[in-house]
């Protein structure tokens, strides 16, 4: 069985990456700390390297090298929202990546359900760039998505979307939110039934724009670690090391939180009904 540890993803970005251009979300300060970093700081052996502002450009192989000792890294193919659509996202460079590093296992598509990102990258092409990366690289990689929440009412035909990714992320954009947690998860597994499902777990509230309170912070991460120990969800993705050395109290609770836990044995997550 695996432990809780294994189950924790760190969702990697940049150094500074949420500041963006007039620290919109109302961050503490500008951060500093690498994703790699982050690994070592929350004591997290897998990770999302995800492209935000224009950071990190390709060609990636310094921070593959430095991303060895992971267990698994998954790669952007498609960066935060305001990355560029192109024909293939980062496929190409992913790719490469791939035939380097065994320990590249997937490429993630970030803020993917928006209208000129979906109309591009249609459930055929999504499948047809998974064909393409297995026969490139030699074996599969896992294509992943980040779901939020009002996408699941707001996308029409977002099943047919869901069920091409091997991986969906779950992530709740609001801490007024939080409460519907579980009753979205339903959905998701009833739209894509085979697929792998982590929750994402912020530690600063973007969508309101200010510090989560400790009780929203107790809330998620042991309704988390429930429904891991139930089998409904397969782990935790947290965002983000480009918060974490800002002095946000919920960070220090997030790494108190999974040294308190990293050991559990945890059982196989469902993949099906």
């Amino acid at each position: 069985m695996a432990t809780l540890r294994d189950r924790l993803w760190l969702w990697g970005q940049s150094p500074d990456a949420h500041w963006e251009h007039n620290n919109n979300y109302h961050l503490p300060g500008h951060s500093r700390m690498s994703a790699v970093e982050g690994l070592l700081y929350f004591d997290i052996p897998n990770i999302c390297r995800v492209r935000m502002m224009g950071h990190p450009q390709p060609p990636y192989d310094q921070e593959s090298i430095a991303m060895r000792p992971a267990k698994e890294v998954v790669w952007s193919l498609l960066g935060a929202g305001g990355e560029p659509v192109t024909e293939w996202g980062d496929m190409e460079e992913v790719i490469r990546q791939a035939q380097m590093f065994p320990n590249i296992t997937g490429g993630v598509f970030d803020d993917f359900f928006l209208a000129h990102r979906i109309a591009h990258y249609t459930p055929e092409r999504l499948c047809e760039m998974k064909k393409k990366i297995a026969e490139a690289v030699g074996r599969p990689l896992d294509l992943w998505v980040v779901c939020y929440e009002d996408k699941l009412d707001s996308i029409p035909g977002i099943a047919e979307y869901l069920r091409v990714f091997d991986v969906i992320t779950y992530w709740t954009w609001k801490g007024s939110e939080l409460s519907h947690i579980e009753r979205n998860l339903e959905r998701i597994r009833a739209m894509a039934p085979d697929a792998r499902i982590l929750c994402g777990c912020y530690m600063w509230n973007y969508g309101e724009k200010c510090a989560y309170t400790r009780e929203q912070m107790e809330y998620q991460t042991e309704l988390y670690l429930r429904l891991m120990r139930a089998g409904e969800i397969e782990g935790i993705v947290v965002c983000s090391n480009c918060i974490a050395d800002l002095g946000i109290e919920n960070v220090e609770y997030m790494r108190e939180w999974i040294a308190a836990h990293k050991d559990e044995r945890l059982p196989d997550a469902k993949r099906s009904v």
